[in-house]
């Protein structure tokens, strides 16, 4: 996954924030949602690949007119869907957390967050500022706590960083063959329905002419002209 690849136009109410993702595996950034917004993301991630997401609150404070650690009492509920549409995670959390997923069907996964702000009186009518940090592939392992746990060296450490690596690249090739493959039925799709098309419109066209001088024939004889 590298670097962002670019802002889309938001869509409908609640508004959906879509971007994409390529090979770098990490991006950060901050948003503000009302009371009753939802925030949405897509993300492109191969399958069989963790993505870990971290994320904290600020409320807008009017008297101070600057955003401020949100109360312990506000939460944010996170939900995430496959391409297929199916529910991978939807899990309530607090005003700062940290969710993880594992992706089963590689193509656009849609993350979405949207606050418990119906239960808070404090927050009715303000704003959230939300600060998101998400990571895929080898860059959501932890690997000071992987060296610690199974007591590691550097140079273990370090091969067992290759080796994710290697396998994340695997991951994302078998990906863009499966975005290839799927690019290559729909334009075999596509052309086979231009040829059917082209040949009804030449047959469409052949009977015309059929019926027209048939009915010239007629009209030529009706008139005794032939």
């Amino acid at each position: 996954m590298a670097g962002v690849r670019g802002w889309r136009r938001a869509m409908g109410r609640p508004a959906l924030l879509l971007l994409a993702l390529c090979a770098a595996g990490a991006w950060g950034l901050y948003f503000h949602i009302g009371e009753t917004e939802k925030r949405c993301f897509i993300e492109e991630i191969p399958d069989e690949t963790m993505v870990i997401g971290n994320y904290r609150t600020q409320m807008w404070d009017k008297q101070k007119e600057v955003f401020l650690p949100s109360t312990p009492g506000l939460g944010m509920h996170v939900e995430v869907k496959d391409p297929e549409g199916k529910v991978v995670l939807s899990r309530q959390y607090g005003s700062e957390g940290r969710f993880t997923f594992t992706s089963h069907t590689p193509g656009d996964h849609q993350i979405c967050l949207h606050s418990n702000s119906t239960r808070m009186s404090l927050f009715a009518g303000g704003r959230l500022r939300v600060h998101l940090d998400i990571q895929g592939g080898e860059h959501a392992n932890n690997y000071p706590e992987i060296a610690a746990k199974d007591k590691l060296t550097e140079l273990q450490l370090r091969a067992r960083q290759l080796l994710d690596q290697v396998e994340q690249i695997q991951k994302e090739q078998d990906y863009q063959r499966y975005r290839e493959e799927r690019f290559r039925l729909t334009s075999e799709s596509t052309n086979q329905r231009v040829l059917w098309w082209s040949i009804a419109q030449t047959v469409i066209l052949i009977l015309t002419g059929i019926w027209q001088m048939r009915h010239l024939k007629s009209f030529f004889e009706a008139k005794k002209l032939v």
